[in-house]
């Protein structure tokens, strides 16, 4: 029988709170008044402001072709174009006859691979591909305070 009448005084109170929480957020104010303006001084003089520094009207081809053109005379030539890739080319020539064989040209991954390849199984495990991983450049600093 207790636990009857603690049953029903537990709904009472739960439907009292519902009750509660319900009316109290049904009276909102119709609505609320602005802030009042603030007084602005119109006599007050800001400082000018100085001209900004003008940027570069080069576009970015313009820079690309002045770039190329080492000799600055308005006109790129073969010699001019092929010469900044003359060092890497004979980087990679091994037999310097002139040309590029693929195998010249893999020659890197060929000796990469088995520099990693530690125990001569000619596969990569996880551990062995993960040192072949490119060493991260070193991050230039942002200012040289």
């Amino acid at each position: 029988m207790v636990r009857f009448f603690a049953g029903v005084a537990a709904c009472f109170l739960m439907m009292m709170g519902v009750f509660l929480i319900w009316k109290s957020q049904a009276d909102k104010p119709a609505g609320v008044a602005p802030p009042p303006k603030l007084a602005v001084n119109q006599s007050a003089q800001l400082a000018a402001i100085p001209q900004a520094p003008e940027a570069d009207a080069k576009s970015k081809e313009e820079k690309r072709f002045d770039r190329a053109d080492k000799n600055e005379d308005g006109r790129i030539t073969l010699a001019e174009l092929v010469e900044p890739r003359r060092k890497p080319f004979a980087k990679l020539d091994v037999n310097s006859d002139g040309r590029l064989s693929f195998e010249e040209w893999a020659v890197k991954t060929i000796d990469k691979f088995k520099d990693a390849d530690a125990d001569d199984s000619a596969a990569l495990t996880r551990a062995e591909y993960a040192t072949t991983a490119p060493k991260p450049k070193a991050k230039k600093p942002v200012c040289d305070c």
